[in-house]
C-alpha cells in the first residue's frame, strides 16, 4: 500500500458518503488562498467529528486549534439551535480566516473564536467559570497535549468525549527515544490517558489523504 492508494480510497469514501458541500470547499480554498498550511482534517474525518458530536448529543463543544475553521464548521453543524462552540487559535491571521469562513457558513452566532496562546485562553475560560463541555477536540501544538488534556478534564462532565488528533505521527509515537517535542508530548498524552482512572480511552491508526496518523478518544467516567 502507498500514499496514492490511500488518496484514492479517501476520495472514494468522500465521494460516496460525504456529499459535495460548496461552503466547506470554499473554506478550504480560502484557507489555501490565505497561505494557511494544508493540515486541516480530511472531509471524511470532518464528517466523523460531526458524527461524534451527534452521537454524544453535544450542545457545548470546545475545540483547541482552529486553523481556517474547517473542522469548526463540521462540529458546529452538529449543534442544536441553542448549541455553542468555542474554538481557540494562536495565530491571529488564521483566526481571521476562520471567522470569515464561519460567517460564510452562517455559524457566527454559534461559534466563538478566541485568539491567543491556547493555555492562556483555557485559563481565561476557567476564570470565567465556564459551563462544562460535552465534546472537546484537541488539535493544536502537540508538545502541549498533556496540558490540553489536563484542562479538558477541568471543563468536563461525566460523559464528556475528548478527542485528540494526530497521535500516531507516522508511527514515530512508538519511539521512546525520539527527541521531537511533538512525539514526547503525544507519548505523555497516552501515558496520562492510561493512568487516569476517571477516563476510558483508546486510539486508532488511520491512513488516508493526510498520510499515516491516528486519533485518541476518551470518555470521562467520573469527576
Amino acid at each position: 500500500m502507498n500514499q496514492a492508494t490511500w488518496d484514492a480510497v479517501d476520495h472514494y469514501i468522500s465521494d460516496s458518503l460525504v456529499q459535495a458541500d460548496p461552503v466547506l470547499e470554499s473554506a478550504l480554498q480560502s484557507s489555501a488562498d490565505a497561505g494557511l498550511p494544508p493540515i486541516n482534517v480530511a472531509p471524511n474525518q470532518g464528517k466523523l467529528l460531526h458524527m461524534f458530536a451527534l452521537m454524544c448529543g453535544a450542545k457545548r463543544i470546545l475545540e483547541i486549534g482552529t486553523l481556517g475553521g474547517y473542522s469548526s464548521i463540521w462540529l458546529a453543524r452538529a449543534l442544536p439551535a441553542d448549541g455553542t462552540l468555542i474554538t481557540l487559535e494562536y495565530e491571529p491571521h488564521h483566526a481571521e480566516v476562520a471567522k470569515a469562513n464561519l460567517a460564510k457558513a452562517g455559524l457566527s452566532d454559534k461559534v466563538e473564536v478566541r485568539v491567543g496562546a491556547a493555555l492562556a485562553s483555557l485559563a481565561q475560560l476557567a476564570d470565567e467559570a465556564i459551563e462544562p463541555f460535552d465534546l472537546i477536540f484537541i488539535d493544536a501544538d502537540k508538545p502541549n497535549n498533556p496540558h490540553y488534556l489536563a484542562w479538558a478534564l477541568k471543563f468536563a462532565r461525566v460523559g464528556t468525549v475528548i478527542i485528540g488528533d494526530n497521535v500516531v505521527r507516522g508511527g514515530a509515537v512508538t519511539d521512546a527515544n525520539n527527541p521531537d517535542p511533538a512525539i514526547q508530548g503525544t507519548r505523555q498524552l497516552f501515558a496520562d490517558l492510561a493512568a487516569n482512572p476517571k477516563l476510558t480511552a483508546t486510539a486508532l491508526q488511520t491512513v488516508g489523504s493526510k498520510g499515516y496518523d491516528g486519533f485518541a478518544i476518551a470518555i470521562v467516567q467520573q469527576l
